[in-house]
């Protein structure tokens, strides 16, 4: 009896290991395919109210008041965030830098949308 337990141990340490292997490769799948977009004509495309009143290419630095000054963009590196707002709660300066299309940043009270446009299409994203 003890040498078939040892057997049972020694197919689950292997279904292991193969989980562990399928699991990085996944892992370094997703990081490929996460890469910045700067090259590729990617743009922060800002919104207000639902209309659209600028787009920055994400290859040329730079810093955008918007809304009034409400918020200030700031587009470095290739990547795009919300350094500056005035509402409550700066939410939208903590949501992070955004780069991948499809990426946004909102401020609700200020009722900003911030989205990264064009570029190249990502196969999976972080969280599928």
């Amino acid at each position: 009896m003890e040498n078939a337990e040892k057997k049972k141990y020694k197919r689950d340490l292997i279904l292991v290991g193969i989980l562990l292997i399928a699991a990085l490769l996944l892992f370094l799948f997703v990081r490929k395919n996460q890469e910045k977009d700067t090259g590729n004509g990617a743009q922060a495309v800002v919104t207000v109210d639902g209309a659209e009143i600028g787009r920055y290419p994400l290859n040329k630095n730079g810093t955008f008041p918007l809304n009034d000054g409400s918020n200030i963009l700031v587009v470095e590196n290739g990547e795009a965030w919300v350094s500056e707002a005035n509402c409550p709660d700066k939410v939208c300066m903590g949501m992070g830098k955004i780069s991948r299309n499809g990426e946004f940043i909102a401020c609700l009270p200020n009722r900003l949308i911030v989205v990264v446009e064009g570029g190249e299409q990502t196969l999976v994203d972080g969280v599928t």
